[in-house]
C-alpha cells in the first residue's frame, strides 16, 4: 500500500526534480551502510597488502622509541621519546585515515551522484530527542528490515568463515609441525583467504542493500497528486494566471502586428499629428465623404519616428500639437474613427492643413480639447 500523506492522500507520484534537490539540501539522500563497510574494508585490505613490505622498518622505528640509553638523563629521554611516539602514531594514522576518508566520500558520491554538504541536517530538531518519535523509529518497518539485514549478514559471515576454516583445516593442523616462520606464513595465507571471502560476501550484500536503499529513498520522497500540482503552481504559476498572461501577450502581439501593418498606409494619410516626436498619429479624411476622420496608424518612440519619416518622404503634412497627439493616441484605435470628443479639434486642424496645402496664408488654429481628453505622457488624465 502507498504511504499516506498528512491530508489522507496516497503518495503515488514519483518525486519531482525540485523535491529531490530539496531533500538533498535537508541531508536526505540514499545511503548504504553495507556499501561503506565494503569499500572501507577493501581499501584497508589493499593498504595492508601495499604496506606489508614496510612493516619491518616500521616496527624497527617503533622499537627504537622504546630503547633508553640514559646518557642524557633518563627522564629527558623518556619525554623526548614520548613526544616522538605521538608524532609517529599520528603520521602513520594519517597514512591509513586519508585513503579511508577519500573512499568514504567517493562511496557517498556513487550513491547520491554528488558531494552533498547539508547544514540543515546539523540543525537541532526536537523530534530527535522525542521519546515517542524514537519508539516509532525503533519499531518501524525500516528498523525491522535493518535488524533482519544485520542478522543475515552475521549468519553469512559466520558461514563463510566456517567454510574457509574447514577447507584450510589440514594446513592449520600441520602449521605446528613446521618452523615458526612457516607456521606464520600458513596462518597469513588463511587470514588473507578469509578476508577475500568476507569481501565477496559483503559485496553481494552491499549490492542488494544499495538497490533496497535507493528504492526506499524513492518511496519516502514520493508525492501526492496535490503536492505535485501545488509545486507546479509555485514554480510555473497557477493555470489561471498563465492563461491571463497568454491572453495579454496575444493582445499585445496582435496590436503590434496591426501597428506594423498600418505603417504601409501612412503614405495615403491626410495628416500626421505629432507631439512633436514622442507620439505620432496618421489621419485619413476625404472631403465630402460621410463619417469622421479615420486613424490609419499611430505609435510612440521609435515607431512615431518611423511614421513621421514615412509621412515626410510621402509629402504628408505633419502638424505638431502635444495635447492633441496624446489624446488621439490614448483615446483612439487604429482602423477606427477618431473619438467624438475630438471632432471639433481635428476638424480645425484638417481645415488648416487643407488651406495650407492650397498655399493660402492662414494662421495656425488654437486647438481646444475637452478636459477628459487631456493626458500626460503616461496616459494619465491631467
Amino acid at each position: 500500500m502507498a504511504d499516506q500523506a498528512s491530508d489522507g492522500q496516497e503518495k503515488t507520484e514519483d518525486p519531482t526534480q525540485k523535491r529531490l534537490e530539496k531533500s538533498k539540501e535537508d541531508g536526505q539522500v540514499a545511503s548504504s551502510k553495507e556499501l561503506f563497510v565494503l569499500t572501507t574494508l577493501l581499501v584497508g585490505f589493499l593498504l595492508y597488502l601495499g604496506l606489508t613490505p614496510f612493516f619491518s622498518s616500521i616496527l624497527q622505528e617503533w622499537a627504537a622509541l622504546l630503547r633508553f640509553s640514559g646518557e642524557d638523563g633518563l627522564p629527558d629521554e623518556i619525554f623526548r621519546n614520548l613526544g616522538s611516539s605521538f608524532s609517529f602514531i599520528f603520521w602513520k594514522s594519517v597514512i591509513f585515515a586519508m585513503p579511508l576518508f577519500i573512499i568514504t566520500v567517493f562511496t557517498q558520491m556513487m550513491m547520491s551522484g554528488s558531494i552533498n554538504w547539508s547544514v540543515s541536517a546539523l540543525a537541532f530538531k526536537a523530534s530527535r530527542i522525542d521519546p515517542l518519535s524514537g519508539l516509532k523509529r525503533m519499531f518501524s518497518m525500516k528498523a525491522l528490515v535493518e535488524m533482519l539485514k544485520a542478522i543475515f549478514k552475521v549468519i553469512c559471515l559466520i558461514g563463510a568463515a566456517v567454510l574457509v576454516f574447514e577447507s584450510q583445516f589440514e594446513k592449520l593442523l600441520t602449521a605446528q609441525s613446521t618452523h615458526l616462520f612457516g607456521g606464520v606464513s600458513r596462518l597469513s595465507e588463511v587470514f588473507l583467504l578469509l578476508i577475500i571471502v568476507f569481501l565477496l560476501v559483503l559485496a553481494i550484500i552491499a549490492m542488494f542493500d544499495v538497490v533496497w536503499q535507493q528504492y526506499q529513498h524513492n518511496q519516502e520522497q514520493k508525492m501526492t497528486l496535490q503536492e505535485v500540482k501545488d509545486e507546479s503552481k509555485e514554480t510555473e504559476g497557477s493555470p489561471e494566471l498563465k492563461a491571463k498572461i497568454r491572453r495579454l501577450q496575444m493582445t499585445a502581439g496582435k496590436r503590434a502586428k496591426e501597428r506594423r501593418a498600418a505603417m504601409d498606409k501612412v503614405p495615403t494619410s491626410t495628416a500626421i499629428i505629432t507631439n512633436p516626436t514622442h507620439f505620432a498619429v496618421a489621419l485619413k479624411y476625404e472631403v465630402g465623404t460621410p463619417g469622421a476622420p479615420e486613424i490609419l496608424a499611430m505609435g510612440r518612440g521609435h515607431q512615431a519616428h518611423e511614421i513621421i519619416r514615412i509621412g515626410t518622404e510621402s509629402g504628408v503634412t505633419v502638424f505638431r500639437n502635444e495635447l492633441l497627439a496624446r489624446a488621439l493616441f490614448f483615446a483612439g484605435n487604429i482602423g477606427e474613427e477618431i473619438p467624438s470628443p475630438l471632432y471639433t479639434a481635428v476638424a480645425s486642424v484638417l481645415a488648416f492643413i487643407y488651406q495650407l496645402d492650397k498655399k493660402e496664408q492662414v494662421e495656425e488654429p488654437d486647438v481646444d480639447l475637452p478636459e477628459d481628453m487631456l493626458f500626460n505622457e503616461d496616459g494619465k488624465p491631467l
